[in-house]
């Protein structure tokens, strides 16, 4: 094809039934995500006029016309900044502006490793830009209206550009890794291509608290020695072993609570908010624990990760099957086959379908969080500590005590807070784990 027609094919896109298709799944997706949003206020409204009875003493009439409040205001941008991405994402695909970017990275013969990753950066880091309005409304308007706002603007904005870097360093060394390995082995890519993401992660995980976590928060050693120490004997008691109790400074962006575990092999770590720590008593910070230590000796995590590893190896061996379909690219205005072309447009279309697929992994989430919140009465003994626990976070965190089902079905990995602390409390006792 000489340079002349095939810059008149950048233009005309060949309709076909994966293009439809795509479309169809694209808006479908973003369709459902934003109506889910809407039943969810909706059902707020019907549903938000009474205190739940589990929860008085810790919510009040004044506590939740706040959090129905919180939940309508966070729900509203986080609904505006999701669907305005979407809408002009696929407006950039559709547009002719990926073909034009393909035919000048081959028109000016830019080592195919290279053409891929700016193919698939340069759109990436338009849509960062255009979120960033959104989460500058989220932080010091809505975050700021209901007393969470803890960062100053140059924090946030120092936050924006090193969260941004590292995206780009982690997300270009990963396209990297799998692109040259296209290149190099073009019928069994998606294999070690497979292999190589999942020892990525691997590593990542591992160095993640270490690394990674630092470049933002700062760790120290918990400074409540008394709490230390119930905390060392919790885990003796569990069997766990964990070098480092930490705890973050958290009060320099938010006044949301929370603690978790983190790390792999020897860089595993507990690591604590000082919002936790300010406002919990002993006994429900260590219940917070006990439920985190329940993940591990249940082995949920490995879990999940087999569950995930099963579904990205059936992703990269259908991605293989299709990317080098004529129909792919000419679907969309290419005029020449590039892999990375398929690549691009094959991932974007996985992660819309894979919306579909979200209420079968919160599924199996909220069966390991109940799970974990079992172990966790029975290690202490006492299913109240954890219970008044979720209470009071939930309070602090204004959390919405009403979601619709649905809503819970594809975006909550914990089960509702009425309902987990109504199971813990549907027993006046647990026996002690052996």
């Amino acid at each position: 094809m000489n340079k002349t027609a095939e810059q008149a094919q950048l233009t005309t896109v060949q309709l076909n039934l994966f293009t439809v298709f795509f479309v169809a799944v694209y808006l479908l997706q973003t369709t459902v995500d934003v109506v889910l949003a809407n039943l969810n206020l909706r059902y707020l409204e019907r549903t938000s006029n009474t205190v739940p009875p589990s929860l008085e003493g810790f919510v009040d009439g004044a506590k939740l016309s706040k959090i129905n409040a919180y939940t309508r205001q966070r729900s509203r941008v986080n609904s505006a900044g999701s669907a305005t991405s979407d809408v002009l994402f696929l407006v950039l695909i559709l547009s002719g502006a990926m073909p034009a970017l393909a035919w000048l990275l081959r028109e000016h013969s830019v080592p195919f490793v290279l053409s891929g990753l700016v193919f698939f950066l340069l759109p990436g880091m338009i849509l960062y830009v255009i979120d960033l309005p959104f989460d500058y409304y989220h932080t010091f308007v809505v975050e700021e209206k209901f007393g969470f706002n803890q960062t100053t603007r140059r924090i946030w904005l120092l936050d924006q550009v090193k969260s941004g870097l590292l995206t780009l360093f982690l997300s270009s060394l990963i396209l990297a890794l799998i692109l040259w390995i296209v290149k190099n082995s073009p019928t069994y890519w998606w294999l070690w291509g497979f292999l190589a993401v999942t020892l990525v992660q691997v590593v990542l995980a591992v160095l993640y608290p270490i690394v990674i976590a630092p470049v933002f928060n700062k760790f120290s050693p918990l400074e409540d020695a008394q709490l230390a120490m119930k905390i060392t004997e919790l885990m003796e008691r569990s069997g766990l072993k964990v070098k480092k109790i930490l705890q973050m400074n958290a009060t320099l962006r938010s006044r949301h609570t929370n603690a978790y575990f983190t790390g792999l092999g020897r860089t595993k770590q507990i690591v604590l908010f000082d919002t936790l720590i300010e406002s919990h008593p002993h006994d429900e910070i260590l219940a917070v624990l006990a439920h985190e230590m329940g993940h591990y000796r249940q082995r949920h995590i490995p879990k999940q990760l087999t569950l995930f590893t099963l579904c990205m190896f059936a992703g990269f061996f259908l991605t293989h099957q299709v990317i080098g379909r004529p129909w792919l690219s000419a679907g969309f205005g290419f005029a020449v086959q590039e892999p990375y072309v398929g690549l691009f447009l094959v991932g974007i279309f996985w992660q819309k379908a894979g919306y579909f697929l979200k209420p079968l992994f919160m599924y199996v989430s909220r069966h390991f969080e109940r799970e974990a919140d079992i172990f966790a009465a029975r290690l202490v003994n006492n299913a109240q500590p954890l219970a008044n626990a979720l209470k009071r976070m939930a309070a602090d965190n204004l959390s919405n005590l009403t979601p619709h089902p649905l809503y819970v079905a594809f975006n909550y990995s914990h089960p509702p807070l009425v309902e987990r602390v109504a199971a813990l409390e549907a027993d006046a006792a647990f026996p002690l784990v052996a």
